[in-house]
């Protein structure tokens, strides 16, 4: 009797896999509030040159702040102050004229800068003077952490198939709490990334063991479902993100806030159940029927363990093949599983490249950093549920083509839209952050589907680790604006574009079984329609 079958018996989608659900939404709503942390954390308010030093202790000192800024910065274009340079000497004639820098001598910020703190009281960036010459230095935190995550994510992949979903978990949880608290006391820059780095290391294991742990307790039939509905957690972890930083305005305390809810999550592991398929998987038979005695328990359907013991499981599980040890090399060993490996790769790089692209910035549009954060986290959920229904109809593969293709040509659209058409270029973004918001929750459940049992977490740790590598290239690309300014949202458009047509390569997985083993693959997935899921 298959795994998927025995499933189907106990009740795929009950109490069971509910419990199992809330439990861990306690740590995945951490997520979003880590991954894009840096929309508020390293947010750069309006800033220009302090010019206290510019006071000789004559006219200058009796001048008003806007006349002090008139005579001791130059203007841009637009009338403001320049945020990164000043007037060597207070420029007096410009009290009764324009402001202008032509024939007046300019340098750097020579004493530090002065920063509006109506919005946030401290950031990144007032915290360590990340402006001007040091910008790409507050735009490499969000990269050092996702190089942590990208390591993290092989790390917890490799050890999660060898030693378990359970305990690995209850590892993230730890060390993410322990290393997010110490960021928050960070005495220097050089010590906050370092501690950055290992906060996305280990909240790569939350990211990528949770959502497998769901999907190999659900039935076929509610693999979709339970696809979807634990990539939900993101959306209400945005919301929370939003509410949490418009009242919490200093940096430190933000991320000892949205940390938080791991304390919640390492008190509730103690229910949180292993994956029986995994054990299975692993000829752990006991331990394996001993989870299904519990699922079909809680799920009210004691009566059909009755022919189910672990002799029965031993049977299933093909020991021969669970005895193996499986690594990362194994995905690349054989052609079919080589194939798949590659251009998932490629997909988990192009999706998280473009996804966070979008994500991380959310300036230019017109609206204050929290509205638009919460007009993108909004949107999320009607486009989620339209997934749910899409994927049931039509399916995995067109549904990641089609919504990689549409992203792309969102941001193909706003490349031409005026920046003073705010209106517009902000539907347009809504639509394109959701188009890569439905292919980023394909993306999950798409991937576990196509990995057998033996290796699905080393192939979740070997796309996740592409795709962090995709997350940390992204935020640097906006720098590219200094070459051409269009430069950013057309490399992000081209990705989009030929991420969509790389999903065109993967086999659909639509109803039909998880593979167990590297073999089940290299052979034609065998399809198992809703009827036949009931029967022995």
């Amino acid at each position: 009797m298959k795994f998927d079958n025995i499933l189907a018996e106990i009740n795929g989608f009950g109490k069971f896999q509910i419990a199992l659900f809330l439990i861990q939404i306690l740590s995945r709503i951490t997520l979003p509030c880590h991954f894009l942390l840096n929309n508020f954390m390293a947010a750069v308010p309006s800033h220009h040159c302090n010019i206290d030093a510019l006071d000789n202790g004559a006219v200058f000192g009796n001048l008003t702040l806007d006349q002090k800024l008139a005579v001791g910065i130059p203007a841009e274009r637009d009338g403001t102050p320049s945020s990164c340079q000043m007037f060597s000497e207070p420029q007096y004639e410009y009290l009764s004229s324009s402001n202008s820098s032509k024939g007046s001598l300019t340098v750097q910020c020579q004493n530090g800068w002065v920063y509006d703190k109506s919005t946030f009281k401290s950031t990144l960036a007032t915290e360590w003077d990340l402006v001007c010459s040091r910008k790409g230095m507050n735009k490499a935190t969000a990269t050092i952490f996702f190089i942590g995550v990208m390591v993290g994510a092989p790390v917890f992949g490799f050890l999660s198939d060898r030693f378990g979903r359970r305990p690995l978990l209850l590892v993230s949880y730890l060390s993410s709490l322990i290393f997010a608290v110490l960021s928050a006391f960070s005495t220097s820059y050089v010590m906050f990334v370092i501690l950055r780095f290992f906060t996305g290391m280990s909240l790569a294991g939350i990211s990528i063991i949770s959502i497998v742990l769901n999907v190999e307790w659900f039935s076929i039939e509610h693999r979709t479902f339970s696809g979807v509905i634990i990539s939900l957690d993101w959306t209400i972890g945005n919301w929370i993100l939003v509410g949490i930083a418009y009242f919490v305005n200093e940096w430190r305390k933000l991320i000892l806030a949205v940390t938080s809810p791991l304390i919640l999550s390492i008190i509730a592991w103690r229910w949180l159940p292993e994956s029986a398929r995994w054990l299975v998987a692993k000829g752990k038979t006991d331990a394996a029927h001993h989870y299904i005695m519990k699922c079909a328990k809680m799920n009210n359907r004691s009566k059909c363990m009755s022919t189910i013991t672990p002799a029965t499981l031993l049977e299933s599980a093909e020991t021969e093949h669970g005895a193996k040890k499986y690594t990362f090399v194994d995905l690349f060993r054989t052609p079919n599983i080589r194939k798949l490996a590659i251009n998932s790769g490629m997909l988990w790089f192009g999706v998280a490249f473009t996804y966070y692209g979008i994500s991380l910035n959310i300036t230019g549009f017109g609206l204050n950093p929290y509205l638009t954060q919460f007009i993108f986290a909004s949107i999320e959920m009607p486009m989620k549920i339209g997934v749910y229904y899409f994927l049931e109809k039509v399916g995995r593969k067109h549904g990641q083509m089609g919504s990689m293709l549409l992203t792309g040509l969102c941001l193909f659209i706003n490349i031409f839209v005026p920046k003073d058409k705010w209106t517009v270029r902000t539907v347009v973004a809504v639509l394109g952050k959701s188009m890569s918001e439905a292919s980023f929750t394909i993306m999950y459940l798409y991937t576990t589907e196509l990995y057998p049992t033996v290796v699905r977490q080393n192939g979740l740790g070997y796309t996740s680790f592409l795709a962090r590598l995709g997350v940390s290239i992204s935020p640097l690309i906006v720098l590219l604006e200094d070459l051409w300014h269009l430069l950013p949202a057309a490399t992000y458009c081209a990705v989009a574009v030929g991420t969509g047509l790389v999903a065109s390569l993967l086999p659909e997985t639509l109803n039909t079984r998880l593979p167990e083993f590297i073999e089940d693959i290299e052979k034609p997935r065998r399809q198992s329609p809703r009827k036949e899921i009931h029967m022995k």
